[in-house]
């Protein structure tokens, strides 16, 4: 059985609004008009996503280059009622918690992977 499910890729960046128009316009998917200035989410087919989140302050990564390494994180979904269980699993593999989800008051708790990136579950309906 799998611990979570895929939600969406996030790529940080200074403007999210210009970048999701890129990459719908390159994958001919839709902008979500019911996103924010700060997150932006980009639609395709059989419930694909791309969202993208502002980053002041974001350093763009150079190409090949360990000063400036490619960054992104991972969101999956979890079912409310298995978050702690799937909590549990992502540790027992290798995962560290960074934030909680404050008891209960946001939707997501941010992980780092074994090898350090970033990777939120997200609680899903």
């Amino acid at each position: 059985m799998a611990i979570a499910t895929m939600n969406t890729v996030v790529l940080d960046c200074p403007d999210p609004q210009r970048l999701a128009e890129f990459y719908a316009q390159v994958l001919d998917w839709t902008v979500d008009p019911e996103s924010s200035r700060e997150w932006v989410d980009v639609d395709g087919p059989g419930g694909r996503r791309l969202s993208f989140q502002e980053s002041p302050g974001f350093v763009p990564p150079q190409w090949p280059s360990l000063d400036h390494a490619q960054q992104l994180h991972l969101d999956l979904n979890v079912p409310k009622e298995r978050l702690d269980e799937a909590e549990k699993e992502v540790i027992e593999l290798g995962a560290r918690l960074i934030q909680s989800d404050d008891g209960g008051k946001r939707g997501f708790r941010v992980y780092l992977d074994p090898a350090g990136h970033p990777f939120c579950l997200c609680v899903c309906d």
